[in-house]
């Protein structure tokens, strides 16, 4: 047994999700590890997933606040740095999710190709009784901390309903 070695079977994706946001410190950052932990949780290893922003905001960290909630929530905060969002992320990802129609407007006309793999994360959810869009997640930045609950319980409430897709 000394001289023998252990040979793993390489990891397997299948499917490729990426969050896209205005800074990438809140909402698709937690977007991002809302998932994480829901796949790992029910055993799903084979999907990736990650998250970047439309601004470059040079690798900040994420928001203390939007940390916070995920710590309350059982969910792991560590380690994140904001990135941008760039072409080979968007060739690379089979979903792209938005927070807002308006992201979802902008990677549509700087990234044509994309098109049929961009969602609005709230479309997850069940159509509104009055018939109208499910809207944007609003971005709680610099609010009190209700708004970034109402944002996190949001997120995790369309989350529940994507991963019905995967």
């Amino acid at each position: 047994m000394d001289n023998m070695e252990y040979i793993f079977p390489p990891r397997v994706v299948i499917v490729k999700i990426l969050f896209v946001c205005n800074a990438n410190i809140v909402r698709s950052f937690m977007a991002e590890r809302v998932l994480r932990s829901r796949l790992k949780l029910a055993g799903i290893h084979e999907v990736e997933v990650s998250s970047a922003g439309l601004l470059d905001m040079q690798g900040a960290p994420a928001d203390m606040v939007a940390r916070q909630i995920l710590r309350e929530n059982g969910i792991e905060d560590e380690g994140h740095h904001s990135q941008m969002v760039n072409e080979v992320m968007i060739e690379e990802a089979e979903l792209i999710v938005t927070m807002e129609m308006r992201q979802f407007q902008i990677i549509g006309d700087r990234y044509p190709l994309a098109m049929d793999k961009l969602r609005i994360l709230k479309s997850y959810l069940p159509e509104p009784a009055d018939g109208t869009m499910p809207g944007d997640i609003q971005d709680p930045y610099r609010q009190s901390v209700f708004y970034y609950r109402l944002c996190f319980a949001e997120i995790s409430l369309a989350i529940k309903e994507l991963m019905k897709c995967i």
